[in-house]
């Protein structure tokens, strides 16, 4: 569906589903509900896995799931606590639950049910959550800009923000393969494919460098690192490399290759997320970097610590400088 229109002066209007709209760029190849197929097609070979949501199962696409396994399948209502309260319940007894909801409702409302029920007994909740960061439009109700510093704080709690449809199919079985509770960040609905160029493959716990650059190093996660990899062919045209190392797994943080391509000297490093400034990706890779005695130029692609506007996500990106136009804009005032 389009998100614009045309006004009678010839400009472009967004139209109010811009708010909602798919994070894939016109004409961009996507892929349909990736973590709902993943999900049902692993699930056929574990009779262990289980469904479970708070009534949001067709906005996160366990929908497909439950079409699939409708005796696996639990629709927990309007009650995120007693979704985490079950689902710890279940591990105990043996199933793996793959749990949905939005991100504001797992770490925000129901943060101490997954601290004290799940994480304490380090039991096998798989905890998968869409909205995450700023890809929806409805303002701080929604918004979760702060999720990823709220569940790297926890203990036993494996962090990952993948970057499209590719990775969201390999992260599923490599999730549920993980002994012990996990926290995802979701792309629901027609999800971008942009690793597929890059012979990419998931890897729990590492980071991959998907391409090589002289002049900076963007150090970057979830849909950041697509934004990271369109920089980095726009900024071909002024001849300036960028290298682009992608970090899925926010904890553990794959330290080792972090430092490893931030001592390359020569490089202004920019961590890029789609995340507020603070308890991330950018603060877990700056904390890296010094207690490893690394002393870069240091750039934060980052949300800030407010509370976001509504409105249509493109004109919320630019606002906020997580759009490519505005990071590839900003990188060269850095390097200048």
């Amino acid at each position: 569906m389009s998100t614009t229109t045309k006004t009678a002066a010839g400009k472009t209007r967004l139209k109010t589903s811009a708010m909602i709209a798919s994070i894939a760029a016109e004409g961009q190849a996507t892929r349909a509900a990736p973590f709902g197929q993943a999900l049902a097609a692993l699930a056929a070979q574990r009779p262990d896995i289980v469904g479970m949501t708070a009534d949001l199962g067709k906005y996160t696409d366990l929908h497909i799931f439950a079409k699939a396994f409708p005796e696996r399948y639990y629709q927990m209502g309007m009650a995120e606590q007693l979704l985490m309260g079950a689902a710890a319940g279940l591990a105990h007894e043996g199933a793996v639950p793959f749990v949905t909801t939005y991100a504001v409702f797992a770490t925000r409302r129901a943060y101490d049910f997954m601290h004290q029920a799940i994480a304490e007994d380090n039991l096998d909740v798989k905890i998968v959550c869409a909205l995450p960061g700023l890809t929806t439009g409805y303002g701080p109700s929604h918004q979760a800009a702060e999720d990823l510093a709220l569940m790297r704080a926890m203990p036993n709690m494996t962090v990952i923000d993948p970057c499209d449809a590719v990775e969201i199919e390999q992260m599923v079985p490599a999730i549920a393969a993980h002994r012990g509770p996990v926290y995802a960040r979701l792309l629901r609905g027609n999800v971008p494919v942009v690793l597929d160029e890059y012979d990419y493959q998931f890897e729990l716990g590492k980071a991959k460098l998907l391409r090589d650059g002289a002049e900076v190093l963007i150090i970057s996660s979830g849909i950041m690192t697509m934004r990271a990899l369109e920089v980095a062919k726009a900024l071909e045209a002024d001849r300036v490399g960028v290298a682009v190392l992608h970090v899925p797994t926010i904890k553990p943080l794959d330290t080792e290759t972090i430092v490893r391509e931030a001592r390359r000297s020569g490089r202004l490093v920019v961590v890029a997320e789609n995340h507020t400034t603070i308890g991330g990706l950018g603060e877990a890779v700056a904390g890296t970097l010094l207690r490893a005695g690394v002393h870069v130029p240091f750039r934060q692609v980052a949300l800030p610590d407010a509370f976001l506007d509504a409105g249509a996500l493109p004109t919320l990106h630019d606002r906020y400088g997580i759009s490519s136009a505005i990071i590839g804009n900003n990188i060269k005032a850095w390097l200048a």
